[in-house]
C-alpha cells in the first residue's frame, strides 16, 4: 500500500504547480501527435504506396526537412516580433492545408513540391511553442515541464504509430486527411484558449530585443556548439523514421511490422518519461548528454543484427532510452543559454538543428542504403553517436560552474543576470 502512496505522491508532485496555459499547450501538443501521420510513414508511402524508390523517397523527406530549415529562423524572429500566438496560429493552419494537399497530388515533382511546403508550415510552430513554454512556466519548473511536453508528444506517437499503420494498409489519404483535421483542432484550441505569453517590454527590453539578431546568435559559440551537437544527435534519432521504416520494407516487413516496432519508442517514452525525469532532474547534464548520445548511436548500431519485428523492437528500446535522457536535459540547457530578450531567436536556431537533421538524413540514410546496404546505416550511427558523447564532454567542461548548476538545478540564473518569470 505504501507503494500505491508514494506513486500517488510522485504523480501529484511531477502534474502541480503548473500554469493552465501550459496544460492547454500541453492539450494541444497531445492532439497533434495523435493525429500525425505524414513525418512517420512518409517513406513507406513513397516506397511502397507509390512505387518510388528509396533515393527518391529521401529527396523527398529532405525537401521537407529544407522547408523546415527556411521556416525555423523566419519562425523564431516572428515569435520575438509578431508574437508567440499569431505564430502558433499561422503555422497550425497553414500545416492542416499543407498536408491535406499532400494526400491528393501524385506527379512526383507535385509531391516534392508540396512536401517542401509542409515542412515550412509544420516547423514553423515549434520555436513559439518552446518559447511560450519557457514563458509561462517558472524556471525552476521547466524541466519537469518540458519533460511533460515530451510525454504528450509520445503518448500521441504511440496511439497514431500504431493506429496509422493499419490505416495505412487500408488508405494513406484517410492518413493525411485525419492528420490535417487534427493539426485545425490544435490551432481552435490556441486561438480560443492561449493567450499571448511573451513578456511585455520594458523600453530598456525593447532596446535589448532590437540588439539580438540572427548574428548575435551566429556568434555566440557556446550556444553554437550547443546547435552542432543537438543536429548530430537529431541525424541520429531521425533514422527511426527515415532510414528504419525503408530498411525494414526492404527486408519484407509491411507498414503494420515497422508500426508496431517503432511504438515501443512512444510507449516506453509515455511509461518511463516522468519516473526517469525525477531521477535525472538534479544530476549532472555534461554526463546524461554524454550517456543518451552513446545510447542512440549504439542503439541504432544494434539494428544492424535485427531479423525480426521482436529484436528490431529492442533496438528501439535501446535507443528510446537515449531520447528519454536526452530531451529534457537538451531542452532545459538550451532556455538556460537562451536571454530572455532574445528567446525566439535563439529558440529557432535550435530548432533549426533538427531541421537541417530532417534535410540531410533522408539523403544519407536513401544513399547509404540504395549503395551500400542499410549495416552500413547502422555502424554510421554508431559513430556520429560517439562523437556527439565526446563533443557534450568537452562542451560542458568548459560551460561555467554557476551555468551547470543553473541547468541542473534550475537556479534562476541566465547569462550572469536574474531572471524574471512571465508567469
Amino acid at each position: 500500500m505504501s507503494s500505491v502512496v508514494r506513486a500517488r505522491r510522485a504523480v501529484r508532485e511531477t502534474v502541480s504547480g503548473l500554469p493552465p496555459a501550459f496544460w492547454w499547450l500541453w492539450t494541444s501538443t497531445l492532439v497533434n501527435r495523435l493525429g500525425a501521420f505524414v513525418a512517420t510513414f512518409m517513406a513507406l508511402y513513397l516506397t511502397l504506396d507509390r512505387g518510388y524508390s528509396a533515393t527518391y523517397a529521401g529527396l523527398v523527406a529532405a525537401l521537407h526537412g529544407l522547408g523546415g530549415v527556411i521556416s525555423s529562423l523566419a519562425a523564431g524572429v516572428m515569435t520575438d516580433r509578431l508574437g508567440r500566438r499569431p505564430t502558433l496560429l499561422v503555422a497550425q493552419v497553414s500545416t492542416a492545408v499543407s498536408v491535406a494537399a499532400l494526400g491528393f497530388v501524385r506527379d512526383p515533382l507535385a509531391i516534392a513540391a508540396v512536401a517542401f511546403l509542409v515542412g515550412m508550415a509544420s516547423n514553423a510552430s515549434r520555436p513559439a511553442v518552446q518559447a511560450m513554454m519557457a514563458d509561462i512556466v517558472r524556471p525552476e519548473d521547466r524541466i519537469r515541464a518540458f519533460s511533460l511536453n515530451y510525454w504528450a508528444i509520445n503518448l500521441g506517437f504511440a496511439v497514431s504509430s500504431m493506429a496509422a499503420g493499419f490505416i495505412a494498409e487500408y488508405s494513406y489519404l484517410a492518413g493525411f486527411l485525419i492528420e490535417a483535421l487534427m493539426t485545425m483542432v490544435c490551432a481552435v484550441v490556441v486561438f480560443v484558449k492561449l493567450p499571448e505569453s511573451k513578456p511585455v517590454r520594458s523600453a530598456e527590453a525593447a532596446a535589448r530585443e532590437e540588439s539580438v539578431r540572427l548574428g548575435t546568435v551566429l556568434r555566440d559559440g557556446r550556444f553554437m556548439g550547443v546547435v552542432g551537437l543537438s543536429f548530430l544527435v537529431a541525424l541520429i534519432f531521425q533514422q527511426g523514421f527515415i532510414g528504419l521504416p525503408v530498411a525494414m520494407g526492404q527486408a519484407g516487413f509491411t507498414p503494420a511490422d515497422y508500426g508496431m516496432a517503432v511504438a515501443v519508442n512512444g510507449v516506453l517514452i509515455v511509461a518511463l518519461q516522468i519516473p526517469v525525469t525525477r531521477f535525472i532532474e538534479h544530476r549532472d547534464p555534461g554526463r546524461l548528454l554524454v550517456i543518451s548520445s552513446l545510447l542512440a548511436g549504439y542503439g541504432f548500431g544494434l539494428t544492424a543484427f535485427a531479423g525480426s519485428v521482436g529484436v528490431f523492437a529492442l533496438t528501439v528500446c535501446v535507443w528510446t532510452l537515449a531520447e528519454i535522457v536526452n530531451a529534457p536535459t537538451q531542452t532545459g540547457l538550451v532556455v538556460r543559454l537562451s536571454p530572455v530578450h532574445g528567446r525566439g531567436r535563439y529558440q529557432g536556431m535550435y530548432t533549426m538543428s533538427w531541421a537541417v537533421a530532417a534535410l540531410i538524413a533522408p539523403l544519407m540514410s536513401g544513399f547509404v542504403i540504395d549503395r551500400f546496404g542499410a549495416e552500413w546505416l547502422w555502424g554510421m550511427c554508431a559513430v556520429v553517436g560517439t562523437v556527439a558523447g565526446l563533443g557534450y564532454g568537452l562542451l560542458m567542461r568548459r560551460l561555467p560552474e554557476e551555468e551547470k548548476q543553473a541547468v541542473a538545478e534550475g537556479a534562476q540564473v541566465v547569462r550572469g543576470t536574474p531572471e524574471v518569470s512571465a508567469s
